[in-house]
């Protein structure tokens, strides 16, 4: 038994929490909030996310409060027609074992909380992580009150801006994308009828794109909106008045708009990310999730590579005397895929959802040639992967 010592209580740390502690670990979370919650809307949650679910055994709990969504579509936002859509029940379920789903994230970080209560882990809130020491027996968390707290293994799970990151590899402030994007939710029971699609619908348009679905069992509708507008500084949940929202996307088309004004209580954040790293770990010091990975919204994999380190990382953590080669061995293991997953997300919101003119053109004549067929072996890599947990046994 070892003693896991965790930075952050998001999504990706909560994961990586009960994953060390279903492989048998004495676990202690650090959260610099004087609270366990998770800010934000709606997430998107593919079939390798529920596969990582599964194996932290909270697949069933997240189910029942997930929305199993029919298909996802890809529309012209301007002249509002259809370019390519990929149904997600029937063949897609049968091939990738698992639902393509979306969640308040209150709804997947709720359970990690309860398992990770049940499986005897340490939620500590109000506990602001600013540094760690080392040597060959121990690594120690220092805390902002000054507290060390000792550990075998210490896992960076603090996010984008992460302290632990800071320390490690001292790569300085997150890259700002240029994109800025708009967030509200809407009771459903003000969504007129005919917008009420079991879904996950983008529309594209020249420099921007809209996405809405179903969550909170159907309770709400969730809209964001995106522009590519060359934004520089990084700003994240800031409100906005619904005026302001209306006035950025003068160029959409009839139903986007009428679906805007529903909005309300809108907040806006700067999207940002980083190159992929080639280090993620340092001694007894490891990297997980945003805080070794951060990528744009666009692939909507953020959560589900988060989860999938968790699994990894859980399954090889169980010698005390080796902690740093299994660390390593964790990285490698991870490192080819997220930063993968990193390239696919920038490219995608390049070349599929803000495209103008010709490229528009090229996009819209690329997916129209697309078989359901061959949507499903694009993807093939991303939603079908289930080896993450080979390297070890959870």
């Amino acid at each position: 038994m070892m003693d896991i010592l965790v930075a952050g209580g998001g999504i990706g740390g909560l994961a990586a929490a009960l994953a060390s502690a279903r492989a048998g670990h004495r676990v202690t979370v650090l959260e610099r909030r004087d609270v366990f919650a998770e800010l934000g809307a709606g997430i998107q949650l593919a079939p390798n996310a529920f596969h990582a679910l599964d194996l932290l055994g909270v697949g069933d709990t997240v189910r029942a409060r997930a929305v199993g969504v029919d298909e996802l579509r890809l529309m012209d936002g301007v002249a509002e027609r259809q370019l390519v859509w990929m149904p997600l029940t029937g063949r897609y379920r049968a091939r990738f074992g698992n639902p393509y789903a979306v969640v308040h994230r209150s709804d997947l970080h709720r359970p990690l909380i309860d398992a990770c209560r049940d499986a005897g882990v340490e939620l500590r809130p109000d506990s602001r992580l600013v540094g760690y020491e080392q040597d060959a027996e121990a690594v120690r968390a220092v805390l902002s009150t000054g507290e060390r707290l000792p550990g075998h293994a210490l896992v960076g799970a603090d996010g984008i801006r992460s302290t632990v990151r800071g320390q490690l590899l001292a790569d300085g402030e997150p890259q700002v994308s240029g994109h800025t994007i708009y967030r509200s939710l809407v009771p459903m029971d003000e969504v007129p009828a005919e917008f009420r699609w079991n879904t996950v619908t983008l529309w594209a348009g020249p420099k921007w794109h809209f996405v809405h679905y179903p969550i909170g069992g159907g309770e709400f509708l969730n809209m964001a909106i995106t522009r590519d507008d060359g934004a520089r500084e990084a700003v994240a949940g800031i409100p906005v008045e619904r005026r302001r929202v209306l006035e950025e996307f003068p160029g959409v088309g009839t139903v986007v708009r009428r679906l805007l004004e529903l909005g309300r209580d809108w907040r806006s954040w700067v999207l940002c990310d980083r190159p992929p790293a080639a280090t993620w770990t340092d001694g007894r010091v490891a990297l997980l999730g945003d805080a070794a990975h951060p990528m744009l919204q666009y692939a909507a994999q953020g959560a589900c590579q988060a989860l999938e380190d968790a699994v990894a990382l859980g399954g090889l953590l169980n010698r005390p005397d080796d902690v740093p080669q299994r660390l390593e061995k964790y990285a490698a293991a991870r490192r080819e895929r997220t930063a993968k997953a990193q390239w696919v997300a920038r490219e995608m919101g390049r070349r599929l959802y803000h495209p103008e003119g010709e490229a528009a053109r090229d996009r819209d004549a690329m997916l129209a040639a697309l078989t359901e067929q061959q949507m499903y072996d694009t993807v093939q890599w991303l939603h079908g992967e289930r080896d993450f947990a080979a390297a070890g046994t959870m």
